[in-house]
């Protein structure tokens, strides 16, 4: 039996009258069940806004100490995520972003550290998409993004979140960092230093044989590959190394937004910069380098860096 009459068998299967997808009730939306949440409880019951779930989310948040200064003495123009937070979903609301018509968009690494942002903007806006891989490149692509676009609420728009991660432990090293229940300090970005180590070390350059089992680490080190140079005549490599991924990251990112802008409903919000993960017990931290509003066919309609930054 050939492929084209396989093909035409399930086709008329499909479309016999005795097949039926059964009719069931809509279950609420996640970001519906999310806007239950109490404020108060009891007969103060009331549903949350997008700036109160930044609030309960950092209502407990630790004090600053010696080790945030020290992450914000390397990193300069650093705020924690709770200033990051606060500040972006307020330039949102005033922009019409709420929890309920709001897609939530990351491309961030695959790495857990690198997710505690992506958790809370989970829990303030209900929902999100992932089109990140190693490093934090979006290996979703363009088919991700045509994907993500059509997952928007049809009276809403999406936020996307895109960055690098970069670790500094309590000692202050960077690109190492604690981790919970892990008693050796490990590094971080674990997949940009392999990359980056592997051209630093070797001298070698990039070769297409890693196979489908490395295939991101692959196209992680052919990606960096051109900043090489910039991370050769660094004062310190581990810290150019964030920076220097967020340019391939960004340009890339660029292009799939540029192909794909067409197919999102109304907006885009594109915040991106470099991750700083810390210890637990610590407050991450956030580098802001790009924080726009855009219309859907890929066009800055407001820079809003100034509003976070």
């Amino acid at each position: 039996m050939t492929m084209n009459v396989k093909i035409l068998l399930l086709g008329s299967f499909l479309g016999a009258s005795s097949f039926q997808i059964p009719v069931l009730k809509p279950f609420p939306r996640r970001t519906e069940c999310a806007l239950k949440q109490s404020a108060w409880g009891g007969e103060n019951r009331q549903e949350l806004t997008a700036t109160d779930k930044v609030w309960n989310l950092h209502r407990y948040a630790p004090e600053p100490t010696e080790y945030d200064e020290t992450v914000m003495s390397i990193f300069p123009g650093a705020i924690s995520n709770k200033d990051l937070e606060t500040r972006v979903v307020q330039a949102l609301a005033e922009r019409g972003f709420r929890d309920a018509n709001t897609l939530l968009a990351t491309s961030l690494c695959s790495d857990e550290v690198a997710r505690r942002l992506e958790a809370d903007f989970v829990e303030i806006y209900g929902s999100n998409f992932n089109l990140g891989g190693l490093s934090g490149f979006p290996f979703a692509g363009n088919i991700g993004f045509e994907n993500m676009a059509l997952h928007i609420p049809d009276d809403g728009s999406c936020f996307i979140v895109y960055g690098p991660h970069v670790g500094v432990s309590r000692t202050g090293a960077v690109g190492k960092v604690e981790r919970s229940g892990v008693r050796q300090v490990e590094n971080c970005c674990t997949s940009a230093i392999a990359a980056c180590n592997h051209l630093l070390v070797t001298g070698e350059g990039w070769e297409d044989n890693t196979g489908f089992t490395d295939l991101q680490q692959g196209a992680v080190e052919r990606l960096i590959a051109p900043q090489i140079d910039r991370l050769t005549n660094a004062r310190d490599p581990m810290v150019e190394l964030p920076f220097a991924l967020f340019e391939s990251q960004e340009q890339l990112l660029y292009e799939i937004i540029q192909a794909g802008s067409g197919k999102v409903k109304n907006n885009i919000a594109l915040l991106g910069g470099i991750q700083i993960n810390t210890a637990p017990e610590a407050l991450d931290y956030f580098v802001p380098l790009r924080f726009y509003y855009m219309n859907n066919r890929g066009e800055v309609i407001e820079d809003l860096l100034n509003t976070i930054a």
